[in-house]
């Protein structure tokens, strides 16, 4: 898994006006969630903010990342876990991080990577996936940038589900009855299978 460095400043005032006046001098409210719990047994949260700027790669991409989160001087790794935007101008409006450690396992959704030529689109039907991301845990060490998923023996008609998928050292955390790609029939591929159909056969 790639990484990437963010950097932000603990917040002193958390309220509405504090921040509503972050956002608008373009940084967003964040939170790091880590080991240490409150009272009520629930994992407390450090408030922070960062720049728009600083998190726009993080956000706006199709890869994951594992984050080196600089707050104020202290160093730790993280992966952000939340996103919240504006429904109507979908502007940034706050983001959770969970810190994250080499020995913990963590849940992660991963994007596939559909590799090799299909049988089923050799014999004139379309490939498609049906997610473009799947929930593994591991530790964040063993999480892969992808999950190739090998097609080349799928025929026309057919579909491979989650519950058909390996992957070394990770655990698909996705339902296994989820459909990951299929090859779809199309009309050039139901003509062709027609007429195959109605062609007699050649008599010796």
């Amino acid at each position: 898994m790639k990484s990437i460095n963010v950097k932000g400043t603990a917040r002193t005032e958390t309220g509405k006006k504090a921040t509503r006046e972050l956002r608008k001098n373009g940084n967003v409210p964040c939170n790091l969630y880590g080991e240490s719990k409150g009272e009520n047994g629930e994992n407390t949260a450090m408030s922070f903010y960062t720049s728009q700027e600083e998190l726009r790669k993080l956000v706006y991409s199709p890869d994951i990342y594992s984050v080196n989160l600089n707050i104020d001087g202290k160093e730790c790794k993280a992966v952000m876990k939340e996103l919240q935007f504006h429904p109507v101008t979908d502007q940034l409006l706050h983001v959770d991080f969970y810190e994250i450690t080499e020995e913990k396992p963590i849940v992660m959704e991963v994007p596939i990577q559909m590799t090799g030529l299909a049988e089923g689109v050799k014999a004139g039907g379309k490939l498609a996936a049906s997610v473009r991301k799947l929930k593994v845990r591991a530790a964040y060490t063993a999480i892969p940038e992808k999950l190739n998923i090998d097609v080349t023996h799928l025929a026309l008609g057919k579909t491979i589900k989650v519950g058909e998928l390996h992957f070394e050292g990770l655990e698909l955390v996705t339902s296994p009855s989820v459909v990951v790609c299929q090859v779809k029939m199309t009309r050039s591929a139901m003509s062709a299978a027609a007429t195959e159909e109605s062609t007699p056969p050649d008599r010796a």
